[in-house]
């Protein structure tokens, strides 16, 4: 491995920009997720920071459930990503569909639409879970 690929996966490795998707969840996971971006848990020591564009984020996180009406638009997010690309699976929603699930609009879980990185259960999945799934996705990239 050259230099320059070395040093590319070392910064995204210490700087992973997030993108933070709700596909139609209780709005739970979503309060959590922010929770830790806030100065309390401080998500930024590890780097991250959230961005508002899929075309600069590095990980996907994803809450909620797959609807009809926002699976189309998940696949476009996800493609519009640039390798290498993270999909997390933020709640019990993302994971399996939920309590949502067998509803005539959801599908299911995001690992039905797109390929899933990390799974991270809970209802809601607290910060300290959300923390702990972004970090074992970095180690797990890093090796």
């Amino acid at each position: 491995m050259g230099v320059i690929k070395k040093i590319i996966r070392w910064s995204r490795l210490k700087s992973p920009w997030v993108l933070h998707f709700n596909t139609g969840a209780c709005n739970a996971c979503d309060i959590e997720i922010v929770a830790a971006l806030t100065p309390l848990y401080d998500l930024e020591r590890f780097g991250v920071v959230l961005k508002g564009t899929p075309r600069h984020a590095d990980i996907l996180l994803c809450s909620g459930p797959v609807t009809r009406q926002v699976g189309d638009r998940l696949v476009r997010i996800y493609q519009q990503m640039a390798e290498p690309k993270f999909v997390v699976a933020v709640g019990t929603c993302a994971t399996s569909g939920g309590v949502f699930k067998g509803c005539y609009n959801v599908k299911s879980g995001i690992d039905k639409a797109i390929p899933v990185s990390a799974y991270i259960p809970g209802c809601p999945a607290s910060p300290k879970a959300i923390i702990d799934g972004v970090v074992k996705l970095l180690q797990s990239i890093e090796e």
